[in-house]
């Protein structure tokens, strides 16, 4: 059992990162192996709309034929058996690097038939995570949880099993003070970093313990 989990975050210690550790901790419990990809590690951008993966009998048809740091990440994926992506919020959608990963993780699997098949060899679990410093009651309101169904049923679709944790009213500064941010309590952000994120974290590693498991 593989499991990868893709870090969407130019941060590699703060929230998005510790959840997705904690998924593979759990993953890890189980025997399973584990790997994390921090992807503002990487140099590469998003589709470039070449379309060699859906040219007929061409050499990198169901594939994404661009050549950058990406590319060995994207050979990975059909070889693992569970796959957690990670992503903060910002501006009301996933982080650039997060879009332009996924821009050409899905188009190169997805034909363009009726159906919208799937070119993925084979089905494995997925998950996305999601943090965002916006309290949870402001979700709907804000549109994102029509776009989180949308990447959680595409998931699905092309991969097989999916499921989302949404991780909301992060802690996103140290010191508060320090910063313009007179939207925010600071204190009770960090009551809720006390109190209620661990708990996001237990979310996260059963998770991982539930992937390894399937």
């Amino acid at each position: 059992m593989k499991v990868l989990a893709v870090n969407g975050s130019p941060r590699k210690k703060w929230n998005t990162a510790t959840l997705l550790n904690k998924a593979l901790e759990g993953a890890a419990s189980q025997g399973a192996e584990t790997e994390l990809i921090n992807l503002y590690d990487l140099n590469y951008k998003g589709c470039i709309s070449c379309f060699s993966c859906k040219l007929k009998d061409g050499k990198s048809y169901g594939r994404c034929a661009a050549k950058d740091d990406l590319t060995p990440v994207l050979e990975k994926i059909p070889l693992v058996d569970a796959l957690i992506l990670g992503t903060p919020i910002y501006l009301l959608d996933v982080t650039s690097g997060m879009r332009a990963f996924l821009e050409r993780l899905l188009f190169s699997n997805l034909v363009y038939d009726e159906n919208h098949s799937t070119l993925f060899p084979r089905k494995i679990h997925t998950g996305m995570i999601y943090t965002m410093g916006m309290p949870e009651s402001s979700l709907q309101e804000a549109g994102l949880m029509q776009r989180f169904n949308v990447y959680e049923m595409s998931m699905k679709h092309l991969f097989g099993e999916s499921e989302s944790l949404i991780v909301t009213d992060t802690y996103q500064f140290d010191d508060y003070s320090k910063y313009v941010s007179s939207l925010f309590d600071a204190d009770k952000k960090a009551r809720r970093r006390e109190e209620e994120f661990p708990k996001d974290c237990q979310k996260a590693y059963d998770m991982g313990v539930r992937f390894a498991k399937s």
